[in-house]
């Protein structure tokens, strides 16, 4: 029977097609090896025998604990080839959310680097579903609890009879969250979405198969996985794993890679916009950067850097429904839907669908089948409060103008409403930010007596900075509509974060206003009108 060409769209199908076109070009540079399409293929196929022979089966979830490099690649493709499904963790991860995801994945093997032993075996004891170990990197080994074995001795493992191959439908990864709102989910996605999520990509950046591709971005997060190694197999492109962004480096590793094309999220370059500005800023060898969400001076840091740059709007769960071309509608804007393939609406509270300039949720669903997630992993509430109305609900507030344009203006639960406005927490964050003695700012609702809500202001400031409540209020009245100026306002020593170092609001939500909470309105302080 022929097998429909999307049934070709999983990752080691891929994999070997571009081995057998591309053979021995470099696909992934790191700071040690240069590894070409084939000899990953090989590797993937070695390692595939050998999680086979350690008695991993298709469907079976499997931890990867593991830095940035070839071997959290190898361990991707060769669980892709046997149907297994890879569970990407961060490794910043501690405590009690690395026991949540180990415990929650209900895998029975973790494949871990040596320098991350310390805080896998300080949560081992709670994890019962684990009963073995796979250890790469170098340095000591301490006295396991588990069987365990190296990474090099399943590479090593005689090679029998590979299982079926997956088809594009079926479960590729669990891919869990970074938990801004709450305890991690693992979102479930099929070959076919992380395949059009990489796709998706490819397009926007317009990647070229004689590109080199800068990713800046963690392996253990689909914006790194798939939107940087997983682009750069489909379109054939050699990628850079620098292992981190660093601000010193970044710009070093573009010049001594030749790298054209990049994915960075919108705090990586606000930090690059932010550096002294140098003759050398225009003469690099990037072209073309993909920014998620742009930062508000994107036209002047596109001059500055002589680089073109496009956005878009997506999630694990969603993917990427939005495009944009290098002509940018805004420095809001998130693109246009890709009506190919995806629908997006934007509705209120009821699932109603509101008019254009009008903010509301956005709810996305797709023409093509399993473009978007099949589910949370052992969460089935979770799964069918996302997918009621047959719509996955994406959490996100986003507005579309007449013209079909959508730009990002919140998440649902950071959104506020007071006294019949709408006010975006983003807006107000931006705002106290430009103050110079603010470090960092999370803007969330608080519960009042006799209105809907307030604005209440948490902020962190820089080292040695001082700031008195008041004189931010008399900063931000020039700037900002008077409904929008903070009441509450809470200056804290750091802000909690996820280890990917997202701000939780959800945890500043729930603590709520404390007994060093300044109140504008207790403090006397009237605001012009």
């Amino acid at each position: 029977m022929m097998l429909d060409p999307r049934d070709r769209q999983t990752a080691s199908d891929v994999l070997d097609e571009r081995a057998g076109r591309l053979g021995d070009k470099t696909w992934i540079v790191t700071s040690d090896q240069h590894l070409s399409f084939r000899e990953m293929q090989e590797r993937s196929i070695a390692l595939a025998h050998g999680f086979l022979a350690h008695g991993i089966r298709p469907s079976e979830t499997v931890l990867l604990l593991l830095p940035d490099g070839i071997d959290i690649v190898t361990a991707w493709l060769a669980l892709a080839r046997i149907g297994a499904l890879e569970v990407p963790v961060n490794t910043q991860l501690r405590g009690n959310t690395l026991r949540h995801v180990l415990t929650n994945s209900l895998a029975k093997t973790i494949v871990v680097d040596r320098r991350y032993l310390p805080q896998l075996l300080s949560v081992l004891g709670e994890v019962p579903n684990l009963d073995r170990i796979v250890l790469t990197g170098d340095g000591e080994t301490p006295e396991l609890p588990l069987p365990h074995t190296e990474l090099t001795t399943l590479m090593r493992a005689p090679a029998g009879k590979l299982p079926t191959r997956p088809r594009a439908h079926d479960l590729l990864a669990v891919m869990y969250t970074s938990g801004t709102t709450g305890p991690a989910k693992g979102v479930m996605v099929a070959h076919t979405q992380a395949y059009e999520y990489a796709l998706s990509v490819v397009e926007l950046v317009k990647m070229r198969e004689s590109d080199v591709y800068y990713n800046p971005l963690p392996l253990f997060h689909i914006a790194g996985q798939w939107a940087a190694v997983y682009a750069s197999l489909i379109r054939g492109a050699t990628v850079v794993l620098p292992g981190a962004f660093t601000l010193t480096g970044f710009w070093r590793d573009v010049r001594r890679h030749d790298a054209t094309c990049t994915f960075l999220l919108g705090a990586m370059a606000s930090w690059l916009w932010r550096q002294p500005a140098s003759p050398e800023d225009s003469t690099t060898p990037m072209e073309r950067m993909l920014i998620v969400p742009l930062l508000p001076e994107v036209e002047e840091f596109k001059k500055r850097f002589n680089v073109l740059v496009s956005t878009t709007w997506g999630s694990t769960e969603i993917n990427v429904p939005m495009r944009s071309s290098f002509q940018l509608a805004s420095n809001k804007t998130c693109g246009r839907v890709a009506s190919d393939r995806y629908e997006v609406r934007i509705v209120d509270g009821q699932d109603r669908e509101v008019p254009p300039g009008v903010p509301g949720e956005a709810i996305v669903r797709t023409c093509v089948p399993w473009m978007l997630m099949a589910g949370y992993w052992q969460n089935p509430e979770a799964t069918a409060e996302a997918w009621r109305n047959q719509w996955v609900h994406s959490g996100d507030v986003l507005m579309r103008d007449e013209a079909g344009n959508f730009s990002f203006v919140d998440r649902v639960k950071d959104a506020i409403r007071r006294r019949g406005e709408n006010i975006s927490s983003m807006e107000v964050e931006a705002e106290i930010l430009a103050h110079p003695a603010i470090l960092e700012c999370a803007v969330v609702p608080a519960a009042s007596a006799d209105t809907e809500q307030e604005v209440f202001a948490i902020l962190s400031l820089k080292p040695g900075a001082t700031l008195e409540p008041e004189a931010l209020m008399r900063f931000l009245e020039p700037r900002m509509a008077r409904f929008m100026i903070p009441r509450f306002v809470d200056i804290i020593d750091a802000m909690p974060k996820t280890p990917t170092g997202k701000i939780q609001k959800y945890v500043l939500r729930e603590r709520g206003l404390t007994a060093t909470t300044w109140d504008r309105e207790k403090a006397g302080i009237e605001l012009k009108r």
